[in-house]
C-alpha cells in the first residue's frame, strides 16, 4: 500500500487491482462504490451506461412497501446490508447510497402507522442531515449507525425483539392470568372485611384486583392486596408464600384453611391467553387454563 504522504506517478495504464486516482471534470456527481469501465469508443458509452445503470440498479431500492430504510456510504456495503436483511425476511422500503434526509426520517414515519417493528433507518457510516436530526426527535423514529455492518443488524434485531416482549407484556398485563394458590393452614391473620390469609402459589401468578374461585368453580372474592415480608407488591408467582387480602369472604363460612383455590379467568381472557400469547406462558399455566376451565363441572355432573 502506497504511503499516502508519498506522491502520485503519472502512468498511461495500470493492471487489475491496482490503486489509483483519477483526476476528470464532474466527479463530484460519481456514486461511491459503482463500477468504473474504460469507454473504448463513443460507439459503446451507450451499451455501458446501461449496464452501469443495471447493476447500480440491482442494489438500490426504492420502492412503497412496508420495509425499513436503508443508507449507506458505498454501493458494496448497501449490497451486504440488504443481502443480509433479505436472509433474515426484513423486507426493505429504500435502499440509498447517501446521508439520512428529512425524506427518509418522513418514509419511515409512514411506515411507523403500518408496522412499528419496522419504522427504522439503518444508517452505516453515514451522516444523519440536521433537518434529519430534528425530525427523528420529532417522530421518535429510530435510528442504527455503525461503521460495522454485522453490528448494526445486531442492534436492529434487539430492539425489535425489545420492543416486540415490551408489545407483549402490555398486551397480557390487560388480560387476567391463570393462578393457583393454596391457603395455609395456621396463617390467618383476619377472617374478613377482608380476609387476610397466608398462601402458596402453586402455579401461575396472583395480582391485586384477580379474582378467585373455589374448587366448584364459584366465585368466593377477589384480591385487594398481595404482601411479601411486609411489604405490598404487584404480583406473586409459583412457589411464593405470601399474604392476600381477599375482600367478600369469611374465613371458614366462604373460603378455608388448606382450601386450593383458583384465580377466576374469564373465558374471553382464557381463548386469547390460549391462542395469541399461549408461547409465553409456561408449560404449568397452560395446563392450569384447562384447568380452570373444567372448574365446577365435574361436581355438576356427579350431582
Amino acid at each position: 500500500i502506497r504511503d499516502p504522504r508519498d506522491k502520485f506517478s503519472h502512468v498511461e495504464y495500470v493492471d487489475a487491482a491496482a490503486g489509483v486516482k483519477i483526476a476528470a471534470p464532474g466527479l463530484d456527481e460519481a456514486l461511491s462504490g459503482s463500477p468504473l469501465y474504460v469507454v473504448g469508443s463513443p460507439e459503446k458509452k451507450a451499451v455501458i451506461e446501461k449496464r452501469i445503470r443495471e447493476e447500480v440498479e440491482t442494489v438500490k431500492v426504492t420502492t412503497d412497501r412496508v420495509g425499513i430504510i436503508v443508507k449507506a456510504d458505498a454501493l458494496g456495503s448497501l449490497e451486504a446490508l440488504t443481502t443480509s436483511l433479505a436472509a433474515a425476511n426484513v423486507p426493505v422500503r429504500i435502499a440509498d447510497v447517501g446521508d439520512v434526509s428529512r425524506r427518509d426520517i418522513v418514509e419511515a414515519t409512514v411506515v411507523k402507522s403500518k408496522d412499528p417493528y419496522l419504522a427504522a433507518i439503518i444508517a452505516f457510516n453515514v451522516k444523519m442531515l440536521p433537518d434529519a436530526e430534528e425530525e427523528a426527535t420529532a417522530t421518535s423514529i429510530q435510528i442504527f449507525r455503525g461503521n460495522i455492518i454485522y453490528h448494526v443488524l445486531e442492534d436492529y434485531s434487539r430492539w425489535v425483539t425489545a420492543q416486540r416482549s415490551a408489545g407483549v407484556k402490555a398486551e397480557m398485563d390487560l388480560l387476567i392470568r391463570p393462578g393457583k394458590i393454596r391457603i395455609l393452614r395456621g396463617n390467618v391473620f383476619r377472617r374478613s372485611d377482608p380476609a387476610i390469609v397466608g398462601v402458596e402459589i402453586l402455579e401461575g401468578v396472583v395480582r391485586p384486583k384477580y379474582p378467585l374461585a373455589n374448587e366448584d368453580g364459584k366465585r368466593v372474592g377477589t384480591i385487594v392486596h398481595v404482601q411479601d415480608q411486609g411489604k405490598d407488591v404487584p404480583e406473586a408467582g409459583v412457589g411464593k408464600q405470601v399474604a392476600v387480602s381477599i375482600d367478600k369472604p369469611t374465613v371458614g363460612r366462604h373460603i378455608f384453611e388448606g382450601e386450593v383455590l383458583y384465580v377466576d379467568v374469564p373465558p374471553q381472557h382464557v381463548k386469547i391467553l390460549s391462542s395469541k400469547f399461549k408461547d409465553y406462558l409456561s408449560p404449568g399455566e397452560v395446563a392450569l387454563l384447562s384447568e380452570i376451565m373444567g372448574l365446577g363441572k365435574q361436581s355438576t355432573m356427579v350431582g
